[in-house]
């Protein structure tokens, strides 16, 4: 039997700055083995229905298969379940080692542990990598070794530690003699993933380490500088937008920090803003690293009793962009047609389900999961439970966004709401903010009749501003 070491990508679709690609390089040259790159089609996602989220990751996936065909590595495709598609290696080759990169938290840590112990059993030697984030769940620690709840502090010790450089990766070893292709066993991966294109409503272009990279630099040249004052400001293109590249791994975290870490020219607070963000993401996987219940349960337990609304018609509005405030409308219809939202849009809706809906945190969470191209779990489910204040370092409850002055501060034109909500788009500047109060010539006027072209508020934000406050002092009281 063929010798190999195989390299088991997976939200790491790129051939650059890859750390368990350039440990398995680095083993199979030493011991004169060859690479099988492989890749898993899970079926636990591949039979759910699709929605944006999961169309964009599979439309990654088929692109950085076909990159890599093309660059003469032969990534196969598998579809069964995972323990049965490393035995139908196991079935032609004789398997040295396994390199991946490793997930920390959700369903990802659990499939990895499972498949650890499997490979062991077998003799297989198995080397896994942090290489999704800065800093791993474990890396930043307080100084008796438990972890940080609150970001700032953590943000502190996370700031000043070393982060790993960027990983070089033996491109002239991915070829030729020293790579496996065997075409008949991907077949069925081939044709379910062709299957999956197939499927899908609509089409992404940016997608690829080309794109990540141009993304980068575009970013870097053009929007760092002024990226604190311009990154709440929906109308306005002031954010990264390297997320989504994030998500599927076609850039790596390293790359990105110390692109931004090492442009001299900028010496501000647009960058170290930015930086922040990274440091959130990091946080917020490390949360659940250490509170693997937090999809599920508030980390806040004075909240998990919380009598939630369980108005599925209002949930409806919410999630279709109905709700009669007009920015909140903008940043759902925003997510249903892109399958992105402005981060600010995020906290603005995620606060107005939970505290103007009072629904619960959860149903918002898995809407923006099947939704948002750039879903993180950790993080997603860490903003939502921010907004519902019952997470970790999470706003007071008693902190509630307004979602009018919300809009007449982040939106004061008009211009977002104007872009997402079409039937406002003729509406005047004076009522753009609360439509509501139109008088009924400026309504016929406009084109923008309450309640036939566009809706009235659903809910009277004061009233239920003063009724989420009584549930919350009422849950933390008992």
């Amino acid at each position: 039997m063929l010798e190999i070491v195989v390299i088991w990508f997976r939200r790491d679709m790129r051939l650059n700055d890859h750390i368990a690609l350039s440990k398995a390089v680095t083993y199979a040259k030493k011991h004169q083995y060859r690479l099988f790159a492989f890749y898993h089609l899970d079926p636990y996602f591949t039979k759910m229905e699709l929605d944006l989220n999961h169309e964009h990751f599979f439309q990654n996936v088929a692109y950085f298969v076909k990159k890599a065909r093309d660059s003469h590595l032969y990534v196969h495709l598998f579809h069964e379940d995972i323990i049965s598609a490393f035995q139908q290696v196991m079935d032609v080759y004789d398997i040295k080692a396994v390199f991946f990169n490793e997930d920390e938290v959700g369903i990802g840590k659990k499939r990895d542990d499972h498949v650890t112990d499997y490979l062991e059993d077998k003799g297989i030697h198995v080397s896994k990598w942090q290489d999704t984030h800065l800093h791993g769940a474990k890396e930043v620690l307080k100084a008796d070794g438990s972890h940080y709840q609150v970001f700032t502090p953590y943000y502190q010790s996370w700031r000043k530690q070393e982060k790993s450089p960027v990983i070089k990766v033996d491109h002239a070893f991915l070829g030729g003699e020293h790579v496996v292709c065997d075409e008949a066993l991907s077949q069925q991966g081939d044709k379910q993933l062709r299957d999956i294109m197939k499927s899908c409503s609509r089409r992404f272009d940016q997608i690829g380490e080309d794109h990540a990279k141009k993304t980068l630099q575009s970013f870097i040249q053009k929007r760092m500088r002024d990226y604190h004052d311009n990154r709440d400001i929906p109308s306005v293109f002031g954010t990264s937008k390297l997320s989504r590249f994030l998500k599927t791994g076609t850039i790596s975290i390293r790359t990105i920090f110390h692109a931004v870490s090492d442009e001299a020219l900028f010496e501000d607070e647009g960058r170290e803003t930015f930086i922040k963000e990274l440091a959130w993401r990091d946080f917020y996987h490390m949360i659940y690293a250490h509170f693997p219940e937090m999809k599920e349960k508030e980390i806040n337990s004075a909240f998990r009793g919380m009598k939630w609304n369980a108005d599925e018609a209002l949930f409806e509005a919410w999630c279709k962009g109905e709700t009669g405030f007009p920015l909140v409308d903008a940043g759902m219809r925003q997510l249903n047609e892109e399958g992105w939202m402005h981060n600010r849009l995020r906290m603005i809706t995620a606060s107005f389900l939970t505290k103007d809906y009072l629904i619960d945190w959860r149903k918002g969470e898995a809407y923006f999961a099947k939704k948002l191209v750039d879903y993180d779990e950790a993080s997603n489910i860490g903003g939502f439970q921010w907004a519902a204040s019952v997470g970790t370092d999470a706003v007071p409850y008693f902190r509630i966004f307004n979602p009018i002055t919300q809009s007449k501060r982040f939106d004061p034109s008009g211009e977002y709401i104007r872009r997402y909500v079409p039937e406002l788009k003729h509406v005047n500047d004076d009522w753009i903010h609360e439509p509501s109060k139109m008088p009924l010539d400026e309504q016929t006027k406009s084109g923008c009749v309450l309640g036939d072209t566009y809706p009235f508020p659903t809910v009277d934000h004061q009233l239920r501003r003063k009724e989420a406050i009584t549930l919350f002092e009422k849950e933390k009281q008992s």
